[in-house]
C-alpha cells in the first residue's frame, strides 16, 4: 500500500510513519517546506497548492495537520488558528482525493466532539456536543464531504488523550508525579478519554487496510476512566503518591477556556466501531496504558 501522510512530524504521525514501514507499506511525506529527501513532497494548504506526484497511485492519504488545542492560552487568534489549522489542510486534501482518485482518506478529528456527557456513555451513532472543541471536531469532519461525495472511503479518528513514554501530556505529567505533585483535577468525577500509542497507531492502521471501516471512530480504550481513577493509576505506575486536588477555579485562572473544555469535562466514549470491526486492543485498561507508557 502507498500511503501519504500529512502532519508526519510530531508524535503520532513519527510513530505511523515507522509503523507503516515496519509493515512492508509505502509512506511519502507532505511537507511545508523544501523537501529534504525522495519521500517528501512540497504542498502548501493555504494557497491550495500540492505536488502532484505525491498522489499519483497513492492508495491512501492520512491527514494529521493541526496545532496543538493546549498549547497555548486559548485567545480569540490561538482560536482561530486551530481550526484553520484543521479544516483548511483537510478541504484540501479532501479534494485532492477526489481530483487523484485516491481510494482512502483518514482524517484525524477529535473526541471531544461529544462535548461533556457526564456519566452518558457515547459511540460514533450519537451527535455533535456543545463547546468550542465539539464546534471544530464537527467542522473539521465536515471538511472532508468532498471525498465522501466523490466515492473516496473517508474514515474520521476521534481521537483521546494519547499516552505515550514519549512526547504528547506524559511529558507534562510524569515530573510532576515524580515530585509527589500528582493529583486529581477539580471534582475528578469528569471522564478521561484515553488511548495508548500503540493503539491510537494500530487502530490507524486498521482503518487504513480495512474496507469496512468508514466514518467517525472513537479512538480511545476500551474501558472509560474518570480523571480521578487516572490519577490513582498513574500514581500506581509511577509508584509516588498523588494526594492533591487542583481546584477547577484554580485551573480555570491558571490556563483560561482550555480548562473548563479539555480538562474539567469528558465524554465517558467507547470504541464501538473499533471492536465491531474486530480490532485487537494492546492496552485494554489505563493501568496497562500508563505502566507501558512509564517503563514498567
Amino acid at each position: 500500500m502507498r500511503v501519504v501522510i500529512a502532519g508526519s512530524s510530531g508524535l503520532i504521525g513519527t510513530s505511523l510513519v515507522a509503523s507503516l514501514r515496519g509493515k512492508g507499506h509505502e509512506v511519502s511525506r507532505l511537507v511545508r517546506r523544501a523537501p529534504a529527501g525522495p519521500d517528501e513532497f512540497s504542498w502548501d494548504p493555504p494557497s491550495g497548492d500540492i505536488d502532484e506526484r505525491a498522489l499519483r497511485n497513492a492508495d491512501a492519504v492520512v491527514n494529521l495537520c493541526g496545532v496543538g488545542i493546549g498549547d497555548k492560552r486559548w485567545s480569540g487568534a490561538y482560536k482561530q488558528q486551530v481550526r484553520d489549522s484543521r479544516i483548511t489542510p483537510t478541504e484540501v486534501l479532501a479534494e485532492a482525493c477526489v481530483t487523484h482518485e485516491v481510494p482512502t482518506l483518514v482524517n484525524a478529528s477529535g473526541i471531544n466532539f461529544y462535548g461533556d456527557t457526564g456519566d452518558r456513555v457515547v459511540d460514533e451513532s450519537d451527535g455533535v456536543g456543545s463547546g468550542f472543541l465539539a464546534e471544530v471536531c464537527r467542522d473539521w469532519e465536515a471538511a472532508t464531504a468532498a471525498a465522501d461525495a466523490g466515492g473516496v472511503r473517508t474514515v474520521m479518528l476521534r481521537s483521546g488523550v494519547v499516552l505515550s513514554r514519549r512526547g504528547g501530556m506524559m511529558d507534562k505529567l510524569r515530573p510532576l508525579y515524580l515530585l509527589a505533585l500528582g493529583g486529581r483535577l477539580g471534582s475528578g468525577r469528569q471522564y478521561f478519554p484515553w488511548i495508548s500509542l500503540e493503539d491510537e497507531i494500530g487502530a490507524t492502521i486498521h482503518g487504513l487496510e480495512n474496507d469496512a471501516v468508514r466514518g467517525p471512530v472513537n479512538m480511545v480504550g476500551p474501558a472509560p476512566v474518570t480523571n480521578a481513577q487516572f490519577n490513582s493509576a498513574f500514581a500506581r505506575a509511577i509508584k509516588r503518591p498523588a494526594p492533591w486536588v487542583v481546584p477547577g477555579f484554580a485551573l480555570k485562572l491558571a490556563i483560561g477556556e482550555f480548562a473548563e473544555e479539555a480538562i474539567l469535562t469528558g465524554p465517558r466514549a467507547i470504541p464501538k466501531v473499533l471492536e465491531d470491526t474486530g480490532f485487537a486492543f494492546e492496552h485494554n485498561t489505563v493501568g496497562d496504558a500508563l505502566r507501558a507508557a512509564v517503563g514498567h
